[in-house]
């Protein structure tokens, strides 16, 4: 029986206490947008601080300007001369979990209920991301407790920011890009094809979230006393915000599909043969029509082309019953998912420029820009990419999927900036896990074949 044999066989051997430990972490409220939870992320790193010291790593707190991250390190065999040195990026913190009333069970008490694929555990943070970086957690300790070590040197970061843009990142990484050299950066944080088909995700999308505001009159107006005179905020940002997009779909910013190269003859081939049925992925979420832009396919659309979306808009008065007034302040949040060519801050100057256009000039516009990042697009021919589409294959029996994400996974792009390192994508979640909403679940089944897929990797690059 080979090393990794040995593991695996471990792994089923000890899969209560790896969920066990799961569920612990998801047990505490580390959400790192509200204040109140200041403790119980400090807590979450500490949990994460202790199980890796537990198993030989050398691992430390760092504090940060906000929520503090993990750092640790473990030399790996007696001999490493030759090996890759991984390094695994994950998060503790996770998304609010309100609004309460629509959780089925309390959010941080995690309840492993049965579903159509087996059981599956409910709770916030299940998938996104305490679950999938628990995989490798537990992938790790099952080769220590087995072996005595690890096969390849591994460097662990694990941060208390993610859901909130990482604000304290980019300096952490330029500040220690010694502590962090690696060969390549393993991140799960992302989705599988399907529950019985494996993936590695080689495309993301890259991000601008911005808010603008508009403030027309000084104050609040009476609709009847100065209708038809006075300018109304709500109106005027209404107006200029439906020309983001023409009659197909397209985005009317100027220069936006600037430097957009088409996907290759290869990938849309890859992806014709994934037989994606897009009435059935809208049906799931009780719409029957697809959005975007006129005359592409819908894998295309979710992860070769750029989207732009209001995701929040108010102003005026939205209480119960009726209150007749002209509002002179309206505001709106404006998303922008990126695709390889375009560069974040154009898009920021160029939807600025827009907004100045379409807009009166006697209305007054202010923007804040919370996040800014690029796409990424990963080499598919990596050898680390090859890896772990082999160790995929031996554990589904079947061969994995390159694949792509329309979301955005900022620490990607930042790693690559700052330590010029590629990431592997080794995801598990699925898309009916409901990340960031109410209900947020991960199958056990996918958690362990994660489990199970991470110790692969770890023997394959030890060449054991």
């Amino acid at each position: 029986m080979t090393a990794t044999e040995r593991v695996l066989a471990r792994i089923e051997r000890d899969f209560g206490a790896h969920q066990a430990r799961w569920l612990d972490w998801l047990r505490i409220p580390s959400v790192s947008a509200q204040p109140a939870h200041a403790a119980d992320c400090r807590a979450a790193a500490e949990f994460t601080r202790r199980d890796l010291a537990e198993i030989g790593f050398d691992a430390r707190i760092h504090d940060t300007t906000g929520q503090p991250l993990v750092l640790a390190h473990h030399p790996g065999p007696a001999s490493a001369a030759g090996l890759p040195r991984l390094l695994f990026y994950g998060h503790y913190d996770v998304q609010p979990p309100e609004p309460l009333e629509l959780w089925t069970s309390p959010p941080f008490q995690p309840a492993v209920v049965d579903g159509p694929n087996g059981k599956r555990v409910v709770a916030r943070g299940a998938v996104d991301d305490k679950g999938q970086a628990s995989m490798w957690l537990g992938a790790l300790r099952a080769w220590v407790e087995e072996t005595g070590g690890l096969p390849v040197p591994v460097t662990v970061l694990i941060e208390g920011e993610e859901e909130v843009g990482s604000p304290s990142l980019d300096a952490f990484l330029a500040a220690n890009r010694p502590a962090l050299a690696a060969d390549v950066a393993v991140i799960s944080d992302t989705a599988t094809w399907n529950i019985d088909t494996p993936a590695v995700t080689t495309r993301l999308r890259g991000l601008v979230y911005l808010e603008v505001r508009l403030r027309a009159a000084e104050r609040d107006l009476h609709s009847g006393l100065f209708g038809g005179a006075a300018r109304n905020a709500v109106n005027a940002l209404v107006r200029a915000l439906s020309a983001l997009h023409d009659a197909t779909g397209r985005v009317t910013l100027p220069g936006f599909y600037d430097g957009i190269a088409e996907p290759s003859a290869e990938q849309r081939a890859e992806w014709a043969a994934l037989n994606y049925d897009e009435a059935d992925f809208l049906a799931r979420i009780g719409l029957k029509h697809p959005a975007g832009e006129a005359g592409r396919g819908g894998l295309e659309r979710r992860w070769a082309r750029p989207t732009c979306d209001i995701n929040g808009i108010w102003g005026g008065y939205a209480g119960p019953g009726a209150k007749t007034v002209i509002a002179a302040e309206a505001g709106a949040k404006v998303s922008f998912r990126l695709v390889p060519g375009q560069d974040p801050d154009r898009i920021v100057a160029a939807f600025k420029g827009f907004m100045a256009e379409h807009v009166p000039d006697d209305v007054r516009l202010a923007f804040d820009v919370f996040s800014s990042s690029r796409a990424i697009e990963v080499p598919r021919d990596s050898r680390f990419v090859q890896a772990a589409r082999q160790v995929l294959a031996d554990e589904y029996g079947r061969p994995a999927v390159l694949i792509g994400s329309g979301g955005s996974i900022p620490v990607v792009e930042s790693l690559k900036r700052l330590l010029g390192l590629d990431s592997l994508l080794l995801g598990f979640g699925l898309d009916d896990d409901q990340t960031h909403s109410p209900n947020e679940k991960f199958e056990v089944r996918c958690f362990h074949h994660g489990l199970r897929t991470h110790a692969r990797l770890l023997g394959y690059l030890g060449g054991v």
